[in-house]
Order: C-alpha cells, then structure tokens, then sequence
C-alpha cells in the first residue's frame, strides 16, 4: 500500500472516530457523557480488530471494547446482520468491566454486506439496583443487566429493549437519551467512514486494516526487545473494602512479548471492588503502551505481544456474579504496579504511585425533584522522570471532573470549596501532583445519600528511587469527622457537608536533589508551607522581604545535582 495514501487513510480513521465520539458527547444529556467525557469510540474491521479509536478514550472502556466484538459477534454473527441493525450490551466479564458502561456496536454495510463496525461504550448515570457503589455484595444488587440484543433491528426501535431499561433506572430520560446518542454516533462514523471509502476506491478494509495493525504490532515488539528479558516483580496495595487487598504482579519479558501474571494478588471478595479480567487486560495494557510506544495510535496491533493472566477467583479475574460496580479502583493500580516492577530497567520512563480516581454519587429527592448526580474527582499524579506530577490530574483514569457551575445548575448540589490541598504531593528530585479539596453539601436542608468509590486513605501513594509518598486522603463530613466507611453508601441529615481531601502524588529521587528554586517557588505560592520545605528539601526559608536561604546540605545537594 502506498505510504502516503495509508498515511492519509490511517489519520482519517483517527479522525472519524475521534467525531464519533465528539457526536456522542455533543448529543449526550447527562453530564457523565457531556462534561466528564466517560466514554470510548473506535472504528473495527469485519473481523472485530480494533483500527482506530479516539485519543481520548478511556482506557477501561476502548480496550475493553477492543477486545469485545468477537463476543457480538458469536450472539450475533454476520451473516444474520441487516443494515440498519445496532447491537447493545453491558456484559461486564465480556465488554467494559460493570454494568453501568453500556456498549453499542453499529455494522457498517457496503454494498449488502458488513465491511466493518463503529462501537462506542459509555458509562451510564444509572443502571438501578443499589445505586453506583461499591458496597453490593452480588452483581444482581447493582442493576440490571442487559444481555447481547438488538436495540435497533433493521431500521425499526426495539421498544421492548428500551422499556425494561427506562423502568429500571432512576433517570429514565437521561439513561435512554445516553442511549440514542452512541447510536447516532456510531451511525455519524459509519458516514464519514462510507464518504472515504469512496474518496479512495476501496471495496473493503481488509488491506488497510492489515497494514495499520501489523506496523503497529511491530513498532510495539521492537520497542519491548529494548527490555531486558527477565521476570520482573513488584506488589501495590489498596485500602480494599473490609481489609487491605494486595495487588502482585510478574513482569515477564521474553524476546519481543510480555506477559503480565497477576498470580498472588489477593482472591475476590464480596464487595463490588472485584475486577472481571477483561477490564484488568485493558489497564495492563494501556500502562504497557504508555510506557513501551505513546507515540503510537492504539488499535489491536499494540497489544499483540501483550498477554494478562490472573487466577480464576482472584480479584483481578472475578466471577460471575461476584460484584464489580468500583472495579475501577483496582483497576487503575494495575498500570502502577507493572511501573513498579519496571523502575529497576526503566527509571525514567515510570512514574511514581498516582492517586486513583474518586467517583462520586449523590442521591435525594427536594420538593421540586428527585435526583440523581455522579462527578469524578482527582488527586495528584505521580513524579515522572524528568518532570513534576501533574496536580488534581489521575492516572491512569483519565475522566474530566464536571465544572462546578454545570453540579450546582443540573442538581441542589452547593460547591463550598475547591482547590489545591498544601503539602500533600510526595517530596522528590521531582515531585508528586498536589491533591485537591472538594467540599459539597445540599443548598436544601434535607437528607441525601452518598458514595464515593475512593482509596488511597490507609494506604499512602508511595514514591520511587528515594521519593517521598504523597499524603494520603482523608473523606469527611461536617465538623471534620472521617466516616465510618469511605467505600460505603451513606445517608446524611439535611445540612450536612461532605469534605473531600483527595491524595498528592509519589515523588520521585531524593529530596535533597531538587533545585531549591522549585522549592522556593511552591512556597511562593502557598502549597508547600516553610516547614515543610525544611523538612523534606533541607531548605530553610526566611521570610524576610523576599529573602531565601538554603542550609549546607541543601546547597551541598544542589551543587551535586547540578554537576551530575
């Protein structure tokens, strides 16, 4: 195939699905979809490999879904799709990992047959049961469950499929609105993918499709070779539900494949923190290709050489009806650990431990109305070789947080505080991301319920090579009382307040050397107190004027740091 032209097509992918996705939000009604963006779009070939996807896709979903149209495909093969047919589902051990992402999946049909499919996946504001939260003990306390059908059947709405989910959610309007937008977008990519399939005469994507895939497959092999080959090992913990959950990985790099084993974590438990391997692959695997190939556009080429195991049973390769609403919480210390385990050969290429993201769920009903809302919220980022962790920024999840003013207009939600949490980032050469405090509570003084699927409150994010933990978080209610259980839903009085203090990011080297500049100015600017910078960096700071001084050792440190 002609470079230029695949050069050209292969963006043009990119692109369609990147307005897939932008169609998918701009038509979406909840503020899930519409400010937060939880959601993933990619374009597949006929045989259900992923070609192009988003950039911005969330990891759990898009290669989740990646992996997910053979499943359609075996419920519903090709030969009995007709245009105008749109398949949805939320199985979590065969598409995204819990029963609020929804997966719709669209064939493309050229000339009366199927040439490819445009799927989307998008996490849904409820799906009834208990409500979005970790603390169900069996899958069918978390909603329902929509087995493999078909939403739109040649053209015509199945209502029946759409009635048992409006009357099993809260925010039937919203849910089913959700809904309808990953079936426009999907139909917006099919479009753009039909207008460039006549712009460049091609019948099929079989060609295109092979060569994207196999020079992604063989950029991502090349770059794994540059490993050493050898068994590399490391262990994360989370807070857990009851009690502290251990997360073990093996590293194993052998010529150009990897193979991330799982073995030793701890087994599953019956709360909703369990993790379906699906959903455990796809975070392995975007911290693998964060680390090995960034540059690289992701579809199934870039994970080829990859394979995950984890023991049936464990918490990483739950099963069904094990519980799974908050797998995200595991799930996003995967891509941490194999970091971990990869520091001693790639130290400059990790990063240090992040603060996972927060999801929080409100619930109540005022005089006017009912209510149901869920924001995300981030902490710190870890320390990355040669830079600062970002602050109020999550990895690996990578969801936006909802604007203050769009909570307070869509919901009785009152925003009281928001801002940078001082002196939580972890001190180092290069220091963690800063945490944030969010302080919420109702502007009508009635009850309402709460659940934040958080973590990182026992368990400090840890540094590397030197650097010191980030602080780690603290989920209060008014008056400054931690709650009895942070991973639980609770109700609150009318009047109540809930204060979030989210965790700073691992710093990453030794304190002593970072430039003292770096130092003065966070002072400056408030997040990191005099004390503190005495105490972690060895830099005395005299506030006279505008008068800094350094100790011996720090300027000792410094003048060693700038020689290396």
């Amino acid at each position: 195939m002609d470079v230029i032209d695949l050069d050209i097509m292969w963006n043009r992918l990119i692109n369609t699905a990147t307005e897939q996705r932008k169609a998918l939000i701009r038509t979406a009604f909840s503020t899930v979809l519409r400010e937060s963006e939880d959601c993933a779009a990619g374009v597949f070939d006929v045989a259900g490999n992923l070609m192009a996807q988003a950039p911005t896709g969330t990891p759990g979903q898009v290669n989740s879904m990646a992996t997910s149209i053979g499943n359609f495909l075996e419920v519903f093969p090709i030969d009995g799709l007709r245009p105008g047919d749109v398949l949805i589902t939320n199985d979590p051990w065969k598409t995204a990992g819990h029963l609020n992402d929804i997966s719709v999946l669209t064939p493309v049909f050229r000339n009366d047959r199927v040439i490819g499919f445009f799927g989307s996946c998008a996490h849904s504001l409820d799906i009834g049961g208990r409500g979005f939260s970790s603390d169900a003990r069996s899958l069918y306390e978390e909603g329902l469950f929509i087995p493999f059908s078909k939403l739109v059947e040649g053209g015509q709405l199945n209502k029946i499929v759409l009635d048992f989910i409006r009357h099993n959610v809260r925010s039937p309007n919203l849910v089913v609105g959700d809904i309808m937008a990953q079936v426009t977008c999907n139909s917006v990519g099919a479009e753009r993918l039909l207008a460039m399939m006549d712009e460049f005469g091609l019948e099929d994507l079989t060609d295109l499709s092979r060569e994207i895939i196999d020079r992604s497959e063989r950029v991502m092999r090349e770059a794994i070779q540059r490993i050493p080959d050898g068994r590399y090992e490391a262990e994360v913990i989370s807070d857990g539900f009851d009690e502290p959950i251990r997360i073990r990985c093996a590293v194993i790099v052998s010529d150009d494949e990897i193979l991330v084993d799982f073995a030793g974590s701890s087994g599953e438990v019956k709360r909703g923190i369990n993790v379906p391997l699906c959903y455990t692959a796809s975070y392995s695997i975007t911290g693998l290709k964060c680390l090995l190939a960034p540059s690289v556009p992701n579809n199934a080429g870039t994970f080829r050489a990859i394979r995950v195991t984890a023991p049936p049973g464990s918490i990483l390769n739950a099963t069904a009806p094990a519980p799974v609403a908050g797998r995200h919480i595991i799930g996003n210390f995967q891509p941490l650990v194999i970091f971990k385990a990869l520091a001693p050969v790639m130290p400059r290429a990790v990063i240090a431990c992040s603060s996972v993201l927060w999801i929080t769920t409100v619930q109540g009903a005022t005089e006017a109305d009912p209510f149901t809302l869920t924001f995300f919220s981030s902490g710190g980022m870890g320390a990355r070789g040669a830079k600062d962790g970002l602050s109020a920024t999550s990895f690996p999840g990578n969801i936006a947080m909802t604007p203050v003013e769009m909570i307070e207009s869509v919901s009785p939600i009152v925003v009281r505080e928001k801002g940078l949490r001082p002196n939580s980032a972890g001190a180092g050469r290069q220091r963690g991301g800063f945490g944030q405090t969010f302080r919420f509570g109702l502007r009508s003084p009635v009850p309402f319920t709460v659940n934040t699927m958080c973590d990182q409150i026992r368990e400090e994010p840890y540094g590397l090579d030197g650097g010191r933990a980030g602080e780690p978080g603290r989920y209060l209610v008014s008056g400054g009382d931690q709650l009895s259980h942070y991973k639980a839903m609770v109700t609150l009085p009318g009047g109540a307040d809930i204060i979030m203090q989210l965790p700073g990011g691992g710093g990453m080297g030794h304190p002593h050397l970072r430039d003292p500049s770096l130092v003065l100015a966070d002072v400056e600017s408030g997040l990191v107190t005099a004390d503190s910078a005495r105490d972690d960096y060895g830099v005395v700071v005299q506030q006279a004027g505008t008068v800094w001084t350094l100790d011996a050792g720090a300027t000792e440190h410094l003048r060693q740091s700038q020689a290396v």
